[in-house]
């Protein structure tokens, strides 16, 4: 019976939603209009539009008001200028209609025009001070303005905003501290592109499942069309209220019904939980298929083994963009390889003691951490996902001494890896803990 539950009547909540996807991006929604357009009470309509936030299709912003947007995809390396305006807490002053266009880079207006216009090109932000000619002379280019210091502009160049759909905004922040703000926005999407979830890998366009009242014959005939053999079970609403397998209706009658097959209160996912995560649990639950429900448990979609094991393969490829803390904690150290083990060796900079001047636990921590999946990863036995760390101690090591780490893999199957790392500062063993891990190198 696939497709059966997608034909379920909508509620008013979810005509409101179906409304708003339909608008055009950059249209301005209110609550009072919504309320008006669809005859629902103005707080159902707040409702779905604070929902529609949160799914990423409207955006709200003091003095622009709520907008539809473009659902953000996964290529997030780039701001939109809307997202701009939000970061550096700006008015937009013109040129409100192209707020959802994307950022490509941004030039400081530190230079003569002549010489400032050479850099600028569409798809640019100019950010610089009260230089009405300058922000004529971006806009003539292709390129958005952001005005630093608070300051204003002249009608002239907001009506030539408005005809080009090109966002003027005027900030408060002084031209250095909007740079960095921005930048440190862009440096956090960067980060953020490693991080897939399960959002971006649901299947979505065909959504096989089974009722309650279905019977073994039902799901014979889905499992042929479908091609496996597990399926969400679902109720009149739409809502999961089990899993059914292979195993489950193994020597059952045609004639028996779901209801009585079923695993009930499934293990089930959401659409924003990351796709390493959704790994991890199947691994630990031991499930090819996981269903992913909105906060109502109605059914979105389901994502399967197969479809997890792909993305993680896809993003061992992607080269690493951007440093987190643990990055920027391990970068000091170097590989030194011998005969039969790697060690690593570095010196802890002052940033990473504590209030009494050694190296912080946590930090010790991170990089035993570190070191697990640096020697599972070289003996090429795939990514982990850390179960547990059983630390035997941590000595205190003064700031700026060099320590050696030296991990060991103890144990090593195709699904689970033990790692001991000793640390050591001084020829005295400082720190020593057992790392057991999951490994993702198959599913």
């Amino acid at each position: 019976m696939p497709d059966e539950n997608s034909e379920q009547t909508l509620t008013k909540h979810e005509q409101i939603l179906r409304h708003i996807e339909s608008l055009r991006v950059g249209s301005h929604i209110s609550v009072r209009q919504i309320a008006k357009d669809l005859d629902v009470s103005e707080g159902t309509a707040y409702r779905a539009i604070k929902e529609a936030e949160n799914k990423g299709i409207v955006s709200t912003k003091e003095r622009i008001g709520t907008v539809r947007i473009e659902k953000k995809q996964k290529n997030i390396d780039k701001l939109t200028f809307f997202e701009v305006a939000h970061i550096v807490n700006g008015e937009v002053l013109g040129g409100a209609r192209g707020l959802n266009k994307s950022l490509n880079k941004f030039v400081i207006g530190a230079m003569e025009q002549a010489a400032m216009l050479r850099y600028i090109d569409a798809g640019s932000l100019l950010i610089v001070g009260n230089r009405e000619e300058a922000h004529k002379g971006a806009l003539q280019n292709g390129a958005a303005v952001l005005i630093t210091g608070g300051f204003d502009t002249s009608l002239e160049v907001k009506r030539l905003a408005d005809s080009l759909a090109l966002p003027i905004i005027s900030s408060s922040f002084d031209t250095f501290t909007v740079a960095s703000m921005i930048n440190r926005a862009l440096y956090d999407r960067m980060i953020k592109k490693k991080i897939m979830l399960v959002e971006d890998v649901i299947t979505r366009s065909r959504i096989y499942a089974l009722k309650a009242s279905s019977t073994v014959a039902d799901w014979r005939k889905l499992s042929e069309t479908a091609g496996y053999d597990r399926f969400p079970v679902v109720d009149e609403w739409n809502r999961v209220i089990g899993m059914v397998t292979a195993k489950d209706v193994e020597g059952a009658a045609n004639e028996q019904q779901m209801e009585k097959l079923m695993t009930r209160n499934p293990v089930t996912i959401n659409l924003r939980t990351s796709v390493a995560s959704a790994a991890h649990l199947m691994m630990w639950e031991g499930i090819d298929l996981l269903p992913v429900v909105d906060n109502g448990r109605k059914l979105l979609g389901t994502v399967s083994r197969t479809e997890v094991m792909g993305v993680l393969q896809y993003i061992q490829r992607q080269p690493q963009m951007g440093e987190t803390f643990d990055d920027q904690m391990w970068e000091p150290f170097t590989e030194i390889a011998g005969e039969d083990r790697v060690v690593y060796r570095g010196q802890m900079s002052p940033q990473m003691t504590s209030q009494l001047g050694t190296v912080s636990s946590g930090v010790l921590t991170t990089l035993i951490t570190q070191a697990a999946y640096r020697v599972a990863e070289r003996s090429k036995k795939g990514d982990l996902v850390i179960d547990n760390i059983s630390t035997y101690f941590l000595h205190p090591v003064q700031m700026e001494s060099e320590i050696v780490i030296k991990p060991e893999i103890l144990e090593v199957s195709r699904k689970f890896a033990k790692i001991e790392v000793d640390v050591i500062s001084e020829d005295r063993l400082v720190a020593k803990a057992l790392v057991t891990a999951h490994v993702f190198d198959d599913l």
